[in-house]
């Protein structure tokens, strides 16, 4: 059994990518993906190069911030930024949304990393309208996806990218315990030792950048206390999981 402990929202702010950072030397994380359109992009860039065994791929965003690219009207509100995670399909055009993640994704590229793998920002990927966009998306680019949870035929539709056997994203909000984390691992043990599976989180520390942004606060220094901790770490080599990332695949 393989597991990926992925860290979303990577480069959010400069707190929640040290946070990130500090529970992959210290603690079970060990893949995260960055918000390519965010103001701190070069800092996540310079701690991910300093960390070359931390997995590093794509947050494609649709519902934080501002586009990075011109024309995506269709994709913001008349502040121009992103409709929320609520409304953003009421609105969004799919070449409106391929313009703006194919965008983000070269712009890591432009920083000179490869990244690991793409997911979404909320999961807005899973969606009827967004997955097609994100399945041709790695492929064009040669990367694994993130697995969708609630998508009919799903293994049809993803049948020409990679992707982890399972997801688990139990571990978030009120949920977020010693005793859910271990629930999820103790599943992950029970499978077979060539399955994979991706547990999603979102450790940080908390800085005012995040507070004013971000409703989900407080409990990323949770889940980054609980992911660090003896406790979790002794109990993923007790049970012989083995942790991995998206380039290992």
């Amino acid at each position: 059994m393989k597991l990926i402990v992925n860290a979303d929202d990577f480069g959010y702010t400069r707190a929640v990518t040290y946070g990130i950072v500090d529970a992959f030397k210290n603690g079970i994380v060990t893949s995260t993906t960055m918000m390519c359109n965010s103001p701190h992009v070069a800092h996540a860039v310079d701690l991910a190069k300093q960390n070359p065994d931390l997995g590093v791929g794509v947050h494609l965003v649709l519902t934080s911030g501002t586009p990075i690219s011109e024309n995506v009207s269709s994709l913001t509100d008349t502040n121009g930024s992103f409709y929320s995670q609520h409304t953003i399909f009421d609105h969004a055009k799919p070449e409106d949304i391929e313009r703006e993640w194919t965008a983000q994704i070269e712009r890591f590229l432009s920083t000179g990393l490869r990244p690991t793998h793409l997911d979404s920002h909320h999961n807005v990927h899973e969606h009827a309208i967004a997955l097609p966009i994100a399945i041709a998306l790695a492929e064009k680019y040669g990367l694994p996806l993130r697995r969708a949870m609630n998508v009919p035929n799903l293994d049809v539709a993803y049948n020409t990218v990679k992707r982890t056997t399972f997801m688990m994203r139990a571990f978030y909000g009120e949920q977020v315990s010693y005793e859910t984390l271990e629930g999820q691992l103790r599943n992950v043990s029970a499978l077979d030792k060539n399955e994979t599976v991706e547990i999603n989180c979102h450790p940080a520390y908390i800085d005012p950048d995040l507070i004013s942004k971000s409703s989900y606060v407080d409990t990323r220094l949770k889940e980054y206390t609980i992911l660090t901790s003896d406790r979790i770490k002794n109990y993923v080599n007790e049970l012989g999981i083995e942790l991995i990332n998206y380039r290992m695949l």
